[in-house]
């Protein structure tokens, strides 16, 4: 008799074993092997690839001046280091994702943009000063806020510690 109850309980525990395995398995499948995107995906929905990258997430608006006079900076230091660092643009007004797009084109946006702030995602609050950017380490860290209009050679003297570690 003990003999029988022991095999059930050996029974029930090689399947929820299995069971487990299983749900791994599919979690696994389910997520892929792809990029990694942190979660974050770009205004047409598409998954963002931050995996490795150090992230710089700069708020913008239209209003702001500032941030009119930045972005062909933003643009020249994603197009020549989009390799190791991804930058991203947050419109601070929140319009719909079509007034978005129409700001970004009108001032020649280049870089992706999310379709609306990722609020407490690195352990900071939407910034109340623009233009603003975050610099998010390799690991989705956040590390420091960049205040004030940045060049290339600022943006590239921010990051450094963080591309080399």
């Amino acid at each position: 008799m003990r003999a029988a109850a022991s095999r059930r309980v050996k029974q029930q525990s090689l399947e929820r074993f299995r069971a487990l395995f299983l749900l791994i398995a599919m979690f696994t499948l389910a997520t892929g092997c792809g990029p990694r995107s942190g979660g974050l995906v770009d205004l047409h929905g598409e998954p963002l690839d931050t995996g490795g990258k150090v992230l710089l997430v700069n708020y913008w608006a239209k209003w702001c001046a500032p941030c009119r006079e930045e972005i062909p900076e933003l643009n020249t230091f994603y197009r020549e280091h989009k390799d190791q660092v991804l930058v991203l643009g947050i419109n601070f007004d929140q319009p719909p994702k079509e007034e978005i797009q129409r700001q970004a084109d009108k001032f020649g946006i280049a870089f992706p943009l999310l379709p609306d702030a990722p609020e407490g995602r690195w352990g900071q609050a939407v910034p109340q000063v623009l233009p603003s950017t975050f610099i998010i380490d390799r690991h989705g860290q956040w590390q420091r806020t960049l205040i004030g209009p940045q060049t290339s050679e600022s943006l590239l003297e921010a990051i450094q510690p963080y591309v080399t570690e």
